[in-house]
């Protein structure tokens, strides 16, 4: 039996994000935020097409340095930094740090005042803006995330000694179509040019990615357009954003063989190699993960009805579910299943140690094709 497998696309990712690159007005910096995948493979090709890359801990930042040696990421992001958190930043030459809290502010400008250094930093802001219909909140009201915008204004006309503050980062919510986000976005510029006067602007990420519709993908043009309008009320402004998901989930997929296929109190179940503990995206967002079924060649086992199944891995808890689906048709024993939109905070956000399970393998290449390929071999080669 062949161990799941993940699939990256690297054309597939490279025509993604150049398309995404090209509808974007030019002012306006594309950073990568690695957090999504930190795939390398997915850094390098993504590298040449985006501005830079935005790092969340310090075991992001090791991971560029040795993916991408001599190129410093653009900006370090991310709750509850120590001092050892922002020496690494230093270290490495950041070009932005994201402060969350007065404390934190105060905290970098001693280090930075110590070390003989200048941090240039952006303020994170929690700011009371609608986002109906996102599918996650992170601001607008109590949050660990950010500061309270009086808190901000006052950071900003008074920095500790050692600090430049460029401007404003807010990242509200996530789940956001192009509308919404362009909202989010102006009403953020907004309030940093009429209350700090910033100079620069991260309006962050959290472009909507739909996993039950496979083939929707955000729309970028209409999105960059809204941008457009917004850096025309605002020429002076350095406006930056920090897509992730929407950039590389398209662009992988996890492939794993059937295992066995049973009926419990009258309900489909397919067990899978592998599971939640390798692709941990479904049981996050509380979605069914979208798969497709190639049958494999010249297999003779049990097969599903055709009705609808639930599909499961190997795990002993029951919460270890994939997906759910009635259209999938019958599914037998030693069939691939290649579970779609992996290529964001999948194998990266997973349970891995959990039974100590064999992890997966890693591949690149055409998603359709590979998967092809897996299931024309015997099974159990």
């Amino acid at each position: 039996m062949t161990r799941p497998v993940y699939v990256h696309d690297l054309d597939a990712l490279a025509g993604q994000a150049r398309a995404v690159r090209a509808a974007l007005p030019p002012p306006v910096e594309l950073l990568y935020a690695v957090k999504a995948n930190p795939d390398p493979g997915v850094l390098r090709t993504l590298a040449p097409i985006v501005d830079g890359f935005e790092a969340a801990s310090r075991g992001e930042l090791r991971r560029l340095a040795e993916v991408l040696p001599g190129r410093a990421p653009a900006a370090y992001a991310g709750p509850g930094k120590t001092d050892a958190d922002v020496a690494a930043a230093l270290d490495a030459g950041v070009h932005r740090i994201h402060v969350e809290s007065p404390t934190e502010l105060a905290r970098l400008g001693a280090l930075a005042t110590a070390t003989g250094r200048s941090a240039q930093v952006l303020l994170r802001v929690n700011l009371p803006v609608d986002a109906p219909g996102a599918s996650l909140v992170m601001g607008g009201g109590p949050s660990p995330f950010g500061m309270d915008p009086a808190d901000a204004v006052g950071c900003a006309r008074r920095p500790p000694a050692g600090i430049d503050v460029r401007g404003i980062h807010a990242h509200l919510a996530s789940g956001l179509d192009a509308p919404l986000a362009a909202t989010v976005a102006a009403a953020v510029v907004d309030w940093a040019v009429a209350e700090v006067d910033a100079a620069e602007v991260d309006v962050g990420g959290g472009m909507t990615v739909d996993y039950t519709d496979p083939d929707a993908r955000f729309d970028w043009e209409g999105y960059g357009r809204a941008l457009a309008d917004v850096l025309d009320s605002y020429p002076g402004v350095r406006l930056r954003i920090e897509p992730g998901r929407s950039v590389t989930a398209h662009c992988g997929a996890y492939l794993t063989e059937v295992i066995d296929v049973k009926r419990s109190y009258g309900e489909w179940f397919v067990v899978v190699a592998g599971g939640t503990h390798h692709l941990r995206t479904p049981a996050a967002k509380g979605h069914a993960q979208p798969f497709t079924v190639h049958p494999r060649l010249g297999a003779a086992g049990p097969r599903t009805d055709g009705g609808p199944v639930t599909v499961v891995g190997q795990l002993c808890t029951p919460k270890d579910v994939l997906s759910f689906s009635s259209t999938a048709g019958p599914i037998g024993v030693g069939d691939v299943l290649a579970f779609a939109m992996a290529g964001a905070y999948a194998w990266n956000i997973s349970h891995r140690d959990f039974l100590l399970h064999e992890p997966p393998l890693f591949r690149t290449g055409d998603l359709r094709e590979v998967a092809a390929e897996w299931a024309s071999r015997p099974f159990g080669t």
